[in-house]
């Protein structure tokens, strides 16, 4: 099957910049078993785009206007599917069944001991090997209104990567009128088991590819943060961010006091809200140069604060420009890390009959206009 240019595809997704919203899709690359991945093209009347592809779920682009009303690509990513098969840290995957990590990849339920893959350091992180950002999904998509939209399935069979149970898991990606990426979760399950999903996109305000986010303002309502030991596995105390590096309650710039946190950050925020269901603003970013902003307002209790400290250079984004380090960061709401391990954290544990149901939205804007 002959593959269409992906800057191809994207030119003709914002040239339909018109009255309605639109979804096209376009052949995105060949996986290993023969199958087909699509690249799905969401546009908006005010010309944002957002592209998804059905392999992992993965957000591949998201194209949003600065103060001046110029587009341009402010997610970190890949212009083709091989990168993703092979070298991609979870760029604008959606991961689990657990995101984050499990400590020594093991976790007892129900009397059982369960042994997960080990796939970082000792642990188990972001679902294992082969995680739902390693599968295809099968998508529809869709126009409602005013917004348009993609709906992705999946069913993770019992013992997948070590989890107990038939999981079936449903992602909705929605783009609104207001410049909203409206990402939700459901899932069911036949056996008790844990799920914790999260959207990992990484961000740069600036446009992907161009220098660091030391520069960006950072906003996280939460007054505290899980401590973490050398394997970044929580050790169960939520410690108090004020008067430390940690405290984000009040916009500070990233880069002013990185160098004080160890390794960069890699933490999970504790909202400062009830974990009632409602939506929550936890989040406010903001680049000052382009005006570019991000107000994140989710359901679940935490945030992974995360500063690309890994990104070292080696990977090469969609401009050609490589992605070195502190090149992006990744904000993912989720529940918090070695849940099933941590009996005083909020459970992350499924049982059949319920249903897993979490809303994230990601509001993009520009500083000083509604």
């Amino acid at each position: 099957m002959k593959l269409i240019p992906l800057i191809t595809a994207l030119a003709i997704a914002m040239s339909l910049s018109t009255a309605s919203p639109t979804v096209t899709s376009h052949p995105f690359g060949t996986l290993p078993d023969g199958k087909t991945a699509t690249l799905f093209t969401l546009t908006n009347s005010k010309g944002m785009v957002v592209a998804v592809t059905d392999f992992g779920a993965i957000i591949t682009r998201i194209l949003v206007p600065d103060r001046n009303g110029n587009n341009d690509d402010v997610a970190l990513g890949f212009d083709s599917l091989p990168p993703y098969l092979t070298n991609s840290p979870y760029f604008g995957a959606v991961v689990g069944r657990v995101a984050n990590r499990i400590a020594r990849g093991r976790f007892s339920l129900d009397g059982k001991t369960y042994t997960l893959a080990i796939n970082n350091g000792l642990n188990s992180l972001h679902g294992g090997v082969k995680g739902l950002n390693k599968v295809l999904w099968k998508a529809t998509p869709f126009t409602r209104g005013e917004n348009c939209g993609l709906t992705l399935t999946y069913t993770s069979p019992d013992g997948e990567e070590g989890y107990p149970g038939t999981l079936n898991v449903t992602t909705t990606y929605t783009l609104t009128e207001k410049n909203e990426i409206v990402v939700e979760f459901q899932a069911t399950t036949d056996k008790a088991t844990p799920v914790n999903l999260a959207q990992h996109s990484y961000f740069n305000l600036k446009g992907e590819g161009n220098g660091t986010i030391q520069d960006h303002v950072l906003t996280i309502h939460a007054d505290r943060y899980t401590v973490v030991d050398s394997t970044l596995i929580p050790t169960g105390e939520n410690r108090p961010v004020k008067d430390t590096p940690m405290d984000f309650t009040s916009p500070h710039v990233i880069g002013d006091r990185i160098v004080q946190v160890d390794g960069g950050y890699d933490h999970n925020y504790v909202l400062s809200h009830k974990n009632d269901g409602k939506l929550f603003r936890a989040v406010h970013l903001e680049e000052k140069t382009s005006g570019r902003t991000i107000d994140i307002s989710t359901t679940e209790p935490g945030v992974q604060f995360y500063s690309g400290n890994f990104l070292d250079g080696t990977v090469t984004g969609k401009r050609g420009k490589p992605y070195v380090k502190h090149g992006g960061l990744a904000l993912e709401t989720q529940h918090f890390p070695d849940t099933p391990n941590q009996p005083s954290f909020p459970s992350v544990i499924l049982r059949p009959g319920k249903k897993y149901d979490t809303k994230t939205v990601f509001a993009f804007g520009v500083a000083g206009k509604p």
